[in-house]
């Protein structure tokens, strides 16, 4: 009888752990596909961009390639092919939720409302909401905007953030809303708008990218605070743990130091105090 029961046990054991091995949700889907898609913004630099040679690079793609690594290793192969999708502002989240990207890897500001849409992954970098000018016409600020046009992009946190600035300040400015921010630069550009609105990081990119620092003015305010994180589907925890654990070796080991100087060395070695506050809280230990 005592063997009839410890055989049983052991078969009971055996189906639990079979059980709680199984996979589902994104990770499912990526192991019966062999697929993983992971979704980038062409023109948010240097988060998310599309290199000289049409490549997606930056920061947060840097961030997502060593999540793929990570999920092949939690999946056990390395046949899995990483695909690179294109999303705007308009479809990124509809992307994830229609399960047409896995992860957006951008410059996306995580949010409670959003959350009631995607998931977020542990934040991967703190910026704010800035303003870049041309500098024979310099806008210092938000006060700098009265009687200015200042251009941004639609369906993002910045333009309802600079909107409640605007109308905290009292500053009558026309918000012209863009697609994008390469339509947003070619307008600052072209004398069309007196400033372009962003993070600031994301200016910063925009900047470096056309190696012509000279021409621009970028504000030093921050008129917000901008926490960003990588969205994935809303409730999938399992692939949102291994999106965790990957971001939390790379701010364990110090990798995320390198990675960091590689996108934003020509503006400083190290990383301002909060994020470097940030990397230190999410070093989170197994």
């Amino acid at each position: 009888m005592r063997t009839l029961v410890l055989g049983l046990a052991f078969v009971c054991l055996q189906i639990s752990a079979s059980a709680a091995s199984e996979l589902t949700g994104t990770l499912k889907r990526i192991d019966d596909t062999g697929q993983m898609n992971l979704g980038f913004r062409e023109s948010e630099p240097p988060m998310s961009f599309r290199d000289q040679s049409g490549n997606p690079v930056g920061y947060s793609i840097d961030l997502c390639k060593h999540i793929a690594a990570a999920v092949k290793q939690k999946l056990g192969r390395s046949d899995i092919t990483v695909n690179y999708v294109p999303v705007t502002a308009e479809n990124r989240f509809t992307s994830i939720e229609s399960a047409g990207i896995d992860i957006l890897c951008g410059a996306t500001t995580k949010t409670l409302g959003r959350s009631e849409r995607v998931g977020f992954t542990q934040l991967t970098f703190v910026t704010g909401a800035s303003l870049l000018s041309m500098n024979d016409d310099k806008v210092p600020n938000v006060l700098g905007l009265k009687g200015k046009r200042v251009a941004v992009v639609s369906n993002t946190t910045t333009i309802e953030t600079l909107k409640g600035a605007l109308n905290k300040m009292l500053v009558d400015a026309e918000v012209v809303p863009v697609s994008s921010a390469t339509e947003g630069m070619a307008l600052l550009d072209k004398g069309e708008v007196d400033a372009f609105s962003s993070d600031q990081v994301v200016l910063i990119g925009l900047v470096i990218a056309r190696n012509s620092e000279e021409q621009y003015f970028l504000s030093e305010e921050l008129f917000s605070l901008e926490r960003f994180a990588l969205a994935v589907l809303r409730g999938d925890v399992d692939f949102q743990l291994v999106a965790d654990r990957a971001l939390s070796r790379l701010n364990r080991s110090g990798q995320i130091a390198a990675i960091y100087r590689k996108w934003f060395g020509r503006f400083g070695e190290k990383p301002p105090i909060m994020l470097k506050a940030l990397y230190e809280l999410n070093a989170t230990p197994e």
